[in-house]
């Protein structure tokens, strides 16, 4: 047996007429990165210039043309670590390794890969925001149809009665 409302109406059919008041007042929206940076450092203007800094400091170090200028810094104490790695040092040999080479060098290339991750990431945002856009829009044409449907099966209804 179904569950009826106060207003006599199943329980289901009240519910499924709330999600289709729901999905056709809904709007799509495309949420962009650079919308969302108030978000992260606030809408101030001390805010927006720590946002636009970092971006600034991100995409001038993410690029591999700083990877190579890291890579050419980190060879000219490369003669000085290599001899004191000869003399026994080992810990300077190690130490160049890990702080001037790994370290100066892979964060570069690591940004590189993050911005070409981030990029198609957004590409495929923007392709499945389009898509879903458009299936929006179906739903919101076919809910219009039933309406009309059910409305002509009322009239029938009224008649043949």
């Amino acid at each position: 047996m179904t569950e009826k409302t106060e207003t006599g109406e199943p329980r289901h059919r009240r519910a499924s007429d709330h999600m289709e008041t729901r999905a056709t007042q809904h709007v799509p929206r495309l949420v962009k990165s650079r919308e969302v940076h108030a978000d992260v450092h606030g809408s101030s203007v001390l805010g927006q210039f720590n946002s636009r800094l970092a971006v600034l400091i991100t995409r001038s170090v993410g690029t591999m043309w700083a990877a190579y200028l890291f890579a050419l810094l980190a060879l000219v104490s490369f003669p000085q670590a290599l001899m004191a790695f000869m003399h026994g040092d080992t810990v300077v040999g190690v130490s160049w390794l890990s702080q001037s080479f790994l370290q100066l060098v892979l964060l570069p290339i690591i940004l590189v890969g993050q911005n070409v991750i981030s990029a198609s990431q957004d590409a495929r945002a923007e392709a499945d925001h389009e898509t879903l856009t458009a299936l929006h829009t179906m739903n919101v044409r076919q809910l219009q149809l039933l309406e009309q449907q059910e409305k002509i099966l009322d009239i029938l209804q009224r008649r043949g009665a």
